[in-house]
């Protein structure tokens, strides 16, 4: 039998709880490419006027990049030629990178494979849902780095190694690339693809500003995800956003988190017991969501039985903690939570950098 992967606790006042060793991302993102794609109508009211043009050609740049959704400034060919020219000369791109590969599962979640143009790959998901909460509902699971540097031995994506931080349009650019998939408006944006967020924050805000003000996605239906970096927690919470922090806890104590899960060691009643006792000195508001876990080639863990993972949500509601069960999907596209890896380059996700082991730091 195996454990719940993670304990995801939808609230953030948990920094003595979240005592763990964490990465530093000291690999920021490459030199910053000149994107239209993220850029608020006055910046770009502001950058028509910067290049010679009336104010309101910054407004025709909006609706070309966000109704239009152009992806070269070849395209924009509602704005004269010479200001497409000024544009290309200033070393303007949109900022959109080709779909390398998708696959879909047979619940229809599609993972995409974007490739950005320093050619790495990065992983982005697609989750159409109808249920009791509304008709069609398209969530996008984004990623939020290259790789990542935290390597939890149960998932995926770390085994990979870390490259680097995104830029915020090629966070952006994952939502619109899952909308011209479905053919559908994505309702629901979750920052739990490849990557910390909470190590890449500044570009998880500028993301975050972009798909509230500029795709109309509301705050509410947009959820930041962490293993737990208590001194970015603050900085995010300074913000004071509407969404919801997603906490993966992984384990009720520091001394059982840190070893990372392993198999059938954190999904019996006593740790049931001990997360409810850890959750009501913290305070109330906090709702957790188990995830079985999902099983990736060639690791030991296994997926726990259904009977296990019922016994710990009755042990939290019978302690009056509010729970509910991830419903797994795109298990048959390697596209569930833990699954993110990268099939298509020889070293998954990055080359041999010297960015690709950061240090590792106390939180």
């Amino acid at each position: 039998m195996a454990a719940p992967q993670q304990v995801h606790v939808r609230a953030a006042p948990l920094a003595r709880a979240l005592r763990t060793r964490v990465a530093a991302a000291a690999a920021s993102a490459s030199s910053p490419e000149r994107a239209l794609l993220g850029l608020s109508e006055p910046d770009l009211r502001q950058l028509a006027v910067d290049l010679g043009q009336q104010s309101y050609r910054g407004k025709q740049l909006h609706d070309l990049l966000y109704k239009s959704r152009a992806k070269q400034i070849q395209e924009f060919s509602h704005v004269p030629k010479v200001f497409r020219e000024a544009l290309v000369g200033a070393g303007w791109k949109v900022g959109r990178s080709p779909v390398h590969h998708a696959v879909t599962a047979s619940d229809g979640t599609t993972k995409i494979l974007l490739k950005l143009e320093d050619n790495r790959l990065i992983e982005t998901v697609g989750i159409p849902v109808d249920d009791d909460k509304g008709p069609s509902r398209l969530t996008a699971c984004v990623s939020s780095q290259v790789g990542c540097p935290l390597r939890c031995s149960f998932c995926a994506t770390g085994k990979g190694g870390f490259a680097r931080n995104l830029h915020a349009h090629e966070i952006v650019e994952q939502v619109l690339a899952i909308e011209e998939t479905f053919q559908h408006r994505v309702t629901n944006v979750v920052f739990m693809g490849m990557g910390e967020p909470m190590l890449n924050l500044k570009s998880v805000l500028e993301a975050h500003r972009c798909l509230n003000k500029e795709l109309k996605i509301g705050q509410r239906m947009i959820t930041i995800s962490t293993v737990g970096v208590p001194s970015t927690i603050k900085k995010l919470a300074s913000h004071k956003l509407q969404s919801t922090l997603a906490v993966s806890l992984h384990a009720p104590n520091q001394k059982l988190r840190e070893t990372i899960v392993p198999t059938g060691i954190n999904d019996a009643k006593e740790h049931a017991e001990e997360l409810a006792e850890l959750l009501h000195t913290c305070g109330g508001g906090y709702h957790v969501n188990l995830i079985p876990y999902n099983p990736i080639q060639g690791s030991e863990y296994k997926r726990p039985y259904r009977k296990v993972v019922q016994a710990f949500v009755d042990a939290l509601e019978a302690r009056k903690i509010t729970v509910s069960v991830r419903q797994t999907r795109g298990l048959d596209a390697n596209a569930a939570c833990g699954q993110l890896r990268n099939e298509f380059q020889k070293n998954p996700l990055l080359e041999s950098s010297p960015s690709s082991e950061p240090n590792l730091v106390p939180a």
